[in-house]
């Protein structure tokens, strides 16, 4: 959009107004869209289970999408990785430390054993893939079409094995989905198209005013993905696992945040990359690797006390190795 370069050439402030209103439009634009589309899902007589395991599990992860899909367009890779990355980072440093420190997260024995693991493996597979030179035609370190097409396998075995578990576990459905309010299909499609348009509209006002600011600022397009673009887009969670914590609920932000997790690497990142390769950027090892060390740190938590919980001090822990590491990529400039 032309009017959005032509604002931004008064100053920096437009892009920070424009970053908020951009964040806005997408949290909104993903609430529509979910409600939109699982209504319509309804009508056509699937189940709520179906509906929350599909359209309620994408829509949560739309941002990040939405994001990336501008990004790699753009041609802004660098965004396009961090914003994944990033996300990721503050979900688990972030997000489960805040909401550990409110109250301790009990933890499912399908998050241990599944989710959590699956979170490292998508760290660990970036770290792969960005450390070593693919074969059979990738021309530089980075996450190329080959490993795109690695990642949406894994994430197609990861769809199978979650509603293969939801079918053999009806119980723990009940608990984790609420029922599908039922809207009129005319309100539904309004829905759809408005949230659409508010995920394009602010999809494109983040990525244009953060490479703006990356600009001005004299730093690299990976820093304002890491924290500001991240931030944002894992605005969601945040709100989402802190209030369920105040509720004494905190159990289903083990799964809300492990799941946006692996739908971020496997999905995300995965179709950004068989859309437009994304070569490496300086500090990519070091992130990849927080990556998954944030879930490992999870999965230790849970598995050395009774309660099977990430405790106040876990939550205070991940907090003080997020700082740190945002210290140090700061200090790195």
């Amino acid at each position: 959009m032309d009017i959005i370069n032509n604002l931004l050439a008064y100053g920096w402030w437009v892009g920070a107004a424009f970053i908020v209103i951009g964040f806005v439009a997408l949290v909104k634009g993903a609430d529509w869209l979910v409600d939109g589309a699982s209504a319509i899902a309804k009508q056509f007589g699937i189940s709520d289970l179906v509906i929350g395991l599909t359209v309620v599990a994408f829509g949560t992860s739309m941002p990040e999408f939405v994001v990336n899909m501008v990004s790699v367009v753009e041609g802004s890779t660098d965004l396009a990785i961090t914003n994944v990355l990033g996300s990721n980072i503050i979900n688990t440093f972030v997000i489960l430390g805040l909401t550990a420190l409110v109250y301790p997260i009990a933890s499912q024995k399908r998050s241990r054993d599944f989710d959590i693991p699956m979170s490292i493996i998508a760290g660990v597979l970036v770290l792969i893939f960005v450390a070593i030179q693919l074969p059979f035609g990738e021309e530089t370190r980075g996450i190329g079409r080959i490993g795109g097409v690695v990642l949406l396998l894994l994430f197609g075995y990861f769809l199978y094995n979650t509603f293969r578990h939801a079918k053999d576990h009806p119980e723990e459905n009940e608990l984790a989905n609420e029922e599908v309010k039922a809207i009129p299909t005319r309100r539904a499609v309004a829905l759809i198209l408005g949230g659409l348009i508010g995920l394009c509209v602010g999809g494109e006002l983040i990525v244009k005013s953060a490479v703006d600011i990356a600009m001005r600022m004299g730093v690299s397009e990976a820093i304002i993905g890491l924290t500001i673009v991240a931030l944002g887009t894992s605005l969601p969670e945040l709100a989402t696992s802190v209030i369920a914590a105040t509720k004494h609920n905190s159990d289903i932000a083990l799964g809300n945040v492990f799941g946006s997790n692996i739908f971020n690497v496997f999905f995300v990142l995965a179709t950004s990359a068989m859309i437009n390769p994304l070569p490496a950027y300086d500090g990519i090892e070091l992130d990849a690797v927080m990556a998954a060390l944030g879930s490992i740190i999870v999965w230790m938590a849970v598995k050395t006390n009774k309660e099977r919980a990430v405790k106040r001090w876990a939550g205070a822990l991940l907090l003080l190795v997020y700082a740190g590491y945002l210290t140090y990529r700061l200090m790195s400039l």
